[in-house]
């Protein structure tokens, strides 16, 4: 008799259960904050951030410039200039370090490759 009534309760607790389950997410179910819910200070401003398209600390991966005059590499700075290092081919071991001022596309002096200063504010 006992038997009978766990094996009817564990079978009505799966039952409900398994709708409980349907219905909400199990974290949301077991009370589980999400990670937005609980993030604070910088990392919140961070996610808000991100969600408006933006990107506040240079989190993601840069967009890939041709390095033509028309689309040059774009180097943010919060200065009027900014030194540059061009790594001229793909293999080579040798940096050229030059400076790169505001204003229009710069060259670099060993392989040509066009480099243009844009200013960038911080987000704080």
């Amino acid at each position: 008799m006992a038997a009978r009534l766990l094996l009817r309760a564990c079978a009505l607790n799966s039952q409900q259960l398994r709708r409980n389950v349907a219905v909400r997410p199990f974290h949301r179910a077991m009370g589980i904050p999400t990670d937005d819910e609980q993030a604070t200070g910088l990392e919140r401003r961070t996610l808000e951030a991100l969600k408006q398209g933006k990107d506040p600390y240079s989190i993601l991966k840069p967009k890939h410039y041709t390095g033509t005059k028309e689309d040059p590499h774009i180097v943010p700075s919060i200065n009027n200039k900014r030194l540059v290092g061009c790594l001229c081919e793909e293999d080579n071991t040798a940096i050229v370090w030059f400076w790169l001022h505001d204003g229009d596309a710069q060259r670099c002096p060993s392989c040509g490759s066009h480099y243009k200063l844009v200013h960038h504010e911080l987000p704080h």
